[in-house]
């Protein structure tokens, strides 16, 4: 049987989110008009930049103004963006996360993204960082490629778990031997699923799941970079305020 390393995107391996370098192409390209970032999207990306708000539901918030403001559009325009997004921000990672996908790539593992952005985002971060497959959320399309407003998510624990189960079956992977990197409440339910979870800089809702999961608790280990430093650290280091 195969082994393999999950990865989520956002905040695991780009240090940001990349919806927000979407939406903020979309707003630059005058796809979108200026006032749906200003209005809408900057207020919630401020609140959460000045620590006043949840980042799990500043990401879920962003998704949900993103269904709305690619509704009408045709694939051809957000395939572009996405390739400019990743062109000029793909090497925008944390360090650890980056040297992680090679270790594991070197060990023969399989490494695999599932990532809650727009899976157009997704199949470009994975070309540049040489994963060996991904998912991502859907956004449908009609017939003529143009977008419903309509989603198939991949931000949740449940579909990241039926991901997980999908790519099993796939790779003929071990999960005893498999590795998940996360860092939000939705990647939980991959934690429960390997033998090797690895939270990198997570979320209070994340560490508090973990930390409340003694057969989790036990194995996970909690990354923080910050600057030029990575922190490796075990559950009996964390204290949550």
């Amino acid at each position: 049987m195969t082994c393999a390393a999950f990865f989520d995107i956002d905040g695991t391996l780009y240090r940001e989110g990349l919806i927000a370098e979407i939406f903020k192409k979309l707003v630059k390209y005058e796809i979108i008009v200026p006032e749906k970032w200003y209005n809408e999207v900057r207020p919630i990306y401020q609140k959460w930049d000045k620590r006043q708000g949840n980042y799990d539901n500043y990401l879920l918030k962003m998704a949900e103004i993103y269904i709305d403001a690619v509704k009408g559009l045709h694939k051809s325009q957000i395939n572009f963006i996405a390739r400019k997004v990743v062109e000029q921000k793909g090497d925008r990672v944390y360090t650890f996360t980056r040297d992680r996908i090679v270790w594991h790539k070197q060990q023969g593992h399989k490494v695999i993204t599932i990532s809650g952005s727009p899976t157009e985002l997704v199949r470009e971060m994975s070309l540049k960082h040489g994963f060996d497959d991904y998912c991502g959320a859907v956004y449908l399309m009609n017939e003529e490629n143009i977008y419903t407003g309509e989603v198939k998510p991949m931000w949740d624990s449940c579909s990241k778990s039926k991901a997980i189960d999908y790519f099993v079956t796939k790779y003929n992977l071990d999960l005893n031997q498999c590795y998940a990197y996360g860092d939000t409440a939705g990647d939980f339910s991959m934690f429960k699923k390997v033998n090797y979870p690895i939270c990198v800089n997570p979320t209070r809702e994340l560490l508090k799941k973990v930390l409340d999961d003694p057969d989790i608790c036990v194995k996970a280990q909690v990354i923080v970079e910050r600057k030029d430093v990575v922190y490796n650290l075990t559950s009996k280091d964390i204290h949550i305020f």
